[in-house]
């Protein structure tokens, strides 16, 4: 981790607070950033290489907007066969690196049957259904071991991307998101069970990064495209193509709400 935050800070003379993960349908953010620096994540030491379409697998850091940022384009699952380590080094080593806020994208199937494909989601909570969690193992050297997630998605960022979604005329609905391993798609048995549990959305992400940012300090907010509606839901078979299409025709309002989200940020550190 040392390793690769000395890789990181190498790049640039840029010292950023806040860092965005970009999930399926948020990669056209990208066009928006003045790019000064970037690497593949197969240069940086403990960072896997992602396997999904969708996801560039490289770092970035530049300015969106007038806000200095990393930016992870693209993520590594859990389901792709890495550890809970291997799939949340990436927090850890942002948090090396002077992290102290971290915006979460990702693409989700809509649960909530008042959603579309194509809308975006705002985190309010989340339900953990991976089946792990990635604090299990040795407690680490001055991070506690018990983290409390009773405000897992912070209030403040939160409020932020509210803004954002409100100076760009984008509704943003809010809702609890469930995190499943993965990689095949639900049941629609699964479904009705989740929505009883109180799901909005579900997907295969998201959740081990938001715990162990909470665990490193960070502040946390996280924004779901709703790419597909869940089994049961839609008429039609899941597919990973149609989260790529859905992404596509959505891109350019993802990328002006993170936008204007990094712009709120930059106005809300003076």
């Amino acid at each position: 981790m040392t390793n690769a935050a000395a890789r990181i800070q190498k790049l640039s003379l840029l010292r950023p607070r806040l860092a965005i993960v970009l999930g399926s349908g948020f990669n056209h953010v990208l066009s928006a950033l003045d790019v000064v620096a970037r690497q593949p994540y197969s240069k940086i030491p403990g960072f896997s290489t992602t396997t999904v379409a969708g996801h560039g697998g490289e770092l970035l850091v530049g300015k969106l907007g007038d806000t200095p940022v990393i930016v992870l384009s693209g993520r590594t699952h859990y389901y792709e066969g890495h550890t809970m380590e291997q799939a949340t080094f990436a927090v850890r080593t942002l948090a090396s690196c002077g992290i102290k806020d971290l915006l979460l994208t990702n693409a989700a199937g809509g649960i909530n049957r008042n959603y579309r494909a194509g809308d975006f989601m705002l985190l309010t909570d989340h339900i953990n259904l991976m089946g792990t969690n990635p604090l299990r193992g040795p407690a680490l050297p001055g991070l506690p071991r018990f983290v409390d997630l009773s405000q897992a998605y912070d209030p403040a960022l939160s409020a932020l991307a509210v803004a954002a979604a409100k100076k760009n005329r984008t509704t943003l609905r809010r809702g609890v998101y469930l995190a499943v391993s993965g990689p095949s798609y639900e049941t629609p048995a699964e479904i009705k069970a989740f929505a009883r549990l109180g799901a909005d959305a579900v997907g295969m992400s998201t959740v081990p990064e938001t715990i162990v940012a909470r665990q490193c300090g960070m502040r946390v907010a996280a924004i779901s495209c709703i790419t597909n509606l869940a089994a049961g839901i839609s008429q039609s078979p899941l597919s990973h193509e149609e989260v790529l299409e859905t992404g596509e025709r959505v891109k350019g309002v993802g990328a002006r709400l993170l936008k204007t989200f990094a712009t709120l940020y930059a106005q809300n550190q003076d």
